[in-house]
């Protein structure tokens, strides 16, 4: 039987969810290419051998801190698990001890990666058509693609180099509400945001959650890249730290700072539930674990205790398990601007601009030409390097001459070398349209 794509959801053949793949498929096809497309964290601190001390050192808590029997570790492991995960309680030490934020616990739901964090979200606040979610533009593709796959709405907000612009927000919101919908929830990235690197201030941040409470909407923070200021940019603390109304929503992820293979993340979702009927409230946790138990049942076992072990190793600190990548991140930001300003000079680069962020992986590039899927296809093949198109990240919408460039993954020599690249493609540019790139 033949099917139509016409007959399947409309999500299958949505651009936001193809774009990683083309990405994917440039690099297999150009493997000699230097790539600033690829958002992965630092892989040169990984060691096999790591991976069965994490889960030793996880027995080991199972045993001797929880007071398990050797029959009951082993089904621990190797068994279905409980819906909601079993490291939730070492991860309230680590936001505890890395943020001051103390949390219940059981308002912890242990997720596969991050993204099905997202996807269950969506799917629990999102009751019908009129239902929307305001999230800052450009957005992280992967919120982008969840959205879609949930059928969430998702209506853009301005942003700005300090983040989402609030008064844009605050219009959003009520221009939602004139149309007859109900604006349910706020995404933000509040520290050095995937594509932008923006970073959202103190003041921001508070003003954010009172904007919230004002306008009666939820907001979901997610937060990879908080771990990684770069040098001199002070620590601030997470929207949930500030949030005294269980009005944020706190997706974490050990992605960027474990290992991205354990998928393992998850969300904080404190915020109590009533029913009619009910004599008490449940927790909105309890409720994405309903919905969790349909799509994943449990988060692996395994993974959850290989991580659980690395916490454990780390006195349950991301911030001192990953200082070791947190100095690479800022080498490598300050090799990729410093490039950048040694290519693209004065009198060589007036039509070439790039941001400064903080902190994070990424940097945005701004160029004079048409920075599409076709030119990153030529980018790799005649210059050997590849970016990722900044417009997947509006959409579709925007961002059509810019370019995402990451550099986490990247050696300073890698980095220079793939920055000449990127100036011979826009000399190439130049000489080929100068018309078009005068009147740009």
């Amino acid at each position: 039987m033949t099917l139509s794509i016409t007959d399947l959801h409309e999500s299958v053949d949505d651009p936001a969810l193809t774009s990683m793949t083309l990405l994917n498929e440039l690099a297999g096809r150009f493997p000699e290419a230097i790539s600033f497309s690829a958002g992965r964290p630092f892989e040169g601190f990984y060691d096999v051998d790591d991976l069965s001390r994490h889960l030793a050192t996880f027995r080991s808590y199972l045993e001797d801190e929880k007071g398990l029997s050797g029959e009951q570790v082993r089904r621990t492991l190797f068994q279905y698990g409980r819906t909601k995960g079993f490291i939730h309680e070492l991860i309230a030490r680590q936001l505890e001890t890395d943020e001051g934020l103390r949390v219940d616990p059981e308002s912890i739901v242990v997720t596969t990666g991050c993204q099905e964090a997202m996807v269950l979200l969506l799917r629990a606040l999102v009751r019908d058509a009129r239902d929307v979610v305001l999230a800052a533009t450009p957005n992280y593709v992967g919120f982008i693609g969840a959205a879609r796959v949930a059928g969430a709405p998702l209506r853009d907000v301005r942003e700005h180099d300090g983040g989402i612009d609030l008064e844009d927000l605050e219009r959003q919101i009520r221009a939602a509400r004139r149309e007859g919908l109900r604006p349910r929830a706020c995404y933000v990235v509040p520290d050095f945001a995937n594509p932008s690197g923006a970073r959202m201030s103190l003041t921001d941040r508070i003003a954010l959650l009172d904007l919230a409470w004002r306008e009666g909407i939820l907001v979901i923070e997610d937060n990879p890249y908080s771990l990684f200021p770069a040098g001199g940019a002070a620590q601030l603390p997470t929207l949930k730290s500030l949030d005294e109304r269980h009005q944020v929503i706190h997706l974490g992820s050990f992605a960027k700072s474990a290992f991205a293979g354990a998928r393992v993340g998850y969300i904080i979702a404190d915020q109590p539930v009533t029913s009619p009927g009910a004599a008490e409230s449940v927790l909105l946790a309890d409720h994405l674990a309903k919905l969790k138990s349909m799509v994943t049942l449990n988060t692996s076992t395994v993974a959850q205790a290989v991580i659980g072990g690395y916490l454990l190793e780390n006195g349950c600190s991301l911030r001192r398990a990953t200082a070791r990548e947190a100095a690479v991140y800022r080498r490598n930001l300050t090799t990729i601007l410093d490039r950048l300003d040694s290519v693209f000079e004065p009198g060589l680069g007036q039509d070439v601009s790039w941001n400064t962020p903080q902190g994070g992986m990424f940097v945005v590039l701004t160029l004079p030409f048409l920075a599409d899927d076709a030119m990153l296809e030529l980018s790799a093949s005649k210059f050997g390097v590849l970016w990722t198109p900044m417009h997947h990240f509006y959409g579709g919408t925007d961002g059509f001459r810019q370019a995402r460039l990451s550099f986490s993954v990247l050696t300073p020599e890698q980095i220079s070398v793939g920055v000449d690249r990127l100036g011979k493609l826009v000399q190439d540019q130049r000489a080929r349209r100068p018309a078009v790139l005068t009147a740009a």
